[in-house]
C-alpha cells in the first residue's frame, strides 16, 4: 500500500456514537449509529470489523442489509427492516453491507439483559440471530416500533422510554454510570457476585459472572485493561507523543509486546496498528467513534 493510499481522507460516511439517557446509564454502554446512504462506497470500505466485546446488542437494519462475513456462516444474512441480536464475543468479528446501509446498534452491559430477560449469556457467547427469537414476544413491538421511526434520534427516544421503566424494575445497584471505564463495571460486577445469594465462594462467584455477563472475570478484566490502554495510546497518540511501552507498563503488562499480543487477540490488530487503521481504513469505523 502506498504512503499516499494509506493517507487519503476517509469517505464522509455517518458513524457516530451516543450515550444513553442517565437513567439508563447502568444498563446501556452507548449507540453506535451508521450510515453510508449518500456515499459509493468500494466493497472493501463496506465491510465493518469489530473487536471481541463483553457486551450485546440488537442492531437494527433500518435500511440496506448486511451479512457475517467472518467468521463465515451461509445464510447469515440480515434483510432490511431486520433486528439482530449479538451475544458477547470471544474473538474479532467482520460484517458486510452489499450496497448502502443505516444501521443503529444499542450495546447492553450484559448483566443488564440478563436481569432484563434472564437469559443465560453463556450460552449466548458469539451468537448473531434474529432478535425476537432470542427476547421474546414483550420485545417485538418495540423492536418493530424502533424501525419504524422517522429518525435515529426519534429511533432512541422510543427505545428508552419503553425499556426504562422495565430497568427501573429489574436492576440491581451497581454505581457504573455512562461513559466509566469498563474496568469499573467489571469491579463492580465481581464484588455484586461474591455478595449475591446463599453461597458465596469464588467458584459459585464465578458461575454467578459466567451466567450474567457469558464471560469468566478473568476475560472481563482482560477487556478492562485492552480497553484502557487503547484509550491511553490514542491520546498520547493524538497529543503527539505516544509511547506504547509507557502505556503497556502504566496497564500492567509486563511489555509492549505482551500488550501487543493481547490487543490483537482480542482486537485483532496491535494498538498502533489500531489508531492507524481507524484513521485510515473505513472499515474501522467502530473503532474510530468508540476508541
Amino acid at each position: 500500500m502506498t504512503n499516499q493510499a494509506m493517507t487519503a481522507p476517509l469517505p464522509p460516511t455517518v458513524a457516530r456514537l451516543v450515550a444513553p439517557g442517565v437513567p439508563l446509564a447502568s444498563c446501556i454502554r452507548g449507540y453506535m449509529l451508521r450510515s453510508t446512504l449518500a456515499v459509493p462506497l468500494a466493497p472493501a470500505q463496506r465491510l465493518n470489523r469489530f473487536p471481541a466485546t463483553p457486551f450485546c446488542g440488537i442492531t437494527w437494519m433500518i435500511a440496506g442489509s448486511g451479512e457475517l462475513v467472518e467468521p463465515a456462516t451461509p445464510g447469515a444474512v440480515a434483510p432490511q427492516g431486520a433486528a439482530i441480536f449479538s451475544g458477547p464475543r470471544t474473538r474479532p468479528c467482520v460484517t458486510g453491507n452489499p450496497g448502502p446501509v443505516h444501521t443503529l446498534t444499542v450495546l447492553f452491559f450484559a448483566d443488564a439483559l440478563h436481569a432484563l430477560t434472564g437469559l443465560d449469556m453463556a450460552t449466548l457467547l458469539d451468537t448473531m440471530t434474529p432478535a425476537d427469537t432470542v427476547l421474546g414476544d414483550e420485545w417485538h413491538e418495540v423492536l418493530a416500533a424502533v424501525v419504524a421511526a422517522p429518525d435515529d434520534d426519534a429511533r432512541i427516544r422510543v427505545f428508552e422510554a419503553w425499556l426504562e421503566p422495565r430497568w427501573r424494575a429489574a436492576r440491581a445497584p451497581t454505581g457504573v454510570g455512562a461513559w466509566l471505564p469498563a474496568r469499573d463495571w467489571v469491579q463492580a460486577l465481581a464484588v455484586r457476585a461474591a455478595a449475591t445469594g446463599a453461597g458465596r465462594s469464588a467458584r459459585m462467584a464465578e458461575r454467578r459472572v459466567r451466567a450474567w455477563a457469558g464471560h469468566p472475570l478473568r476475560t472481563l478484566r482482560r477487556f478492562a485493561r485492552v480497553e484502557e490502554s487503547l484509550l491511553a495510546a490514542r491520546d498520547e497518540h493524538q497529543a503527539g507523543h505516544v509511547s506504547l511501552s509507557d502505556v503497556a507498563l502504566r496497564g500492567g503488562y509486563s511489555d509492549q509486546a505482551h500488550l501487543s499480543r493481547e490487543a490483537r487477540e482480542l482486537i485483532g490488530n496491535s494498538p498502533r496498528e489500531i489508531i492507524r487503521l481507524a484513521e485510515t481504513d473505513e472499515s474501522y469505523w467502530p473503532y474510530r467513534i468508540w476508541w
